[in-house]
Formats: C-alpha cells, structure tokens, sequence
C-alpha cells in the first residue's frame, strides 16, 4: 500500500504542486487548507506523514503540529514545516513544536522529495 502524505497549506497552488510532485514519487495524497482540516482529516484518514506550511488561517503550522504531538497515536509522525519564514527563531519554535524538519519556500521538487524520503524510509 502507498504511504500516504497530507499536506496542508491555504495555497492552492502550493498543495496542487506539492500533491504532484508526491504523487509522481508514488505517494497518495490528502489535501487540507488549513490546520482545522488537517485535524479533521486525520481523525477521519490513515495518514503517514504530514507536510504543512506554517502560516495559515483557523490553525496555523505550528498550532497544528503541537495538536498532533498531543495525540497518543500520531506522536512519532513526520511532520514537515514548508515556509517562507527562514528566522532561526522560527525554526526553533517549530522544532520546539515538535516539527521533524523545516524545507523553506521556493523549494525544488528533488529537494522535498529527497527529505520525505529521508523521513519516510
């Protein structure tokens, strides 16, 4: 079975390039917009890893990551901060989060790739 990747972001153009370059990689793919529906999509969805950017509306990155570490069955799941934001203090308070890493946008496809298969095995 494919491992599945939701990635969340309130850009529609950022999730459809996202979900293409995962999808031609092999991965299925969930989209949310936001943290709030990445929540309700996790309850509800088997999902392998998550990639979320960090300002959204509703729930934003950092909110949704530390909602996900709170929950007993997905404390251990990759999570992936896609941003703008480059600050040092920004990172910190991601990987604080509980975030596993941090890919700074404009990114390459090859260099997503290369980190969700470093995390995913």
């Amino acid at each position: 079975m494919d491992k599945v990747i939701m990635t969340v972001d309130d850009s529609a153009s950022v999730r459809q390039m996202v979900a293409f370059t995962l999808k031609g990689a092999g991965y299925a793919v969930i989209q949310a917009v936001d943290g709030k529906d990445a929540l309700a999509k996790l309850a509800s969805e088997h999902i392998d890893m998550i990639i979320t950017d960090l300002n959204m509306p509703n729930l934003d990155g950092i909110g949704l990551v530390k909602a996900v570490r709170g929950m007993p069955e997905h404390k251990f799941m990759p999570i992936i901060m896609v941003t703008t934001e480059s600050q040092e203090s920004k990172k910190l308070e991601g990987r604080a989060a509980g975030a596993t890493g941090w890919i700074v946008k404009p990114f390459k496809p090859e260099q997503l790739m290369s980190v969700v298969r470093k995390v995913l095995g």
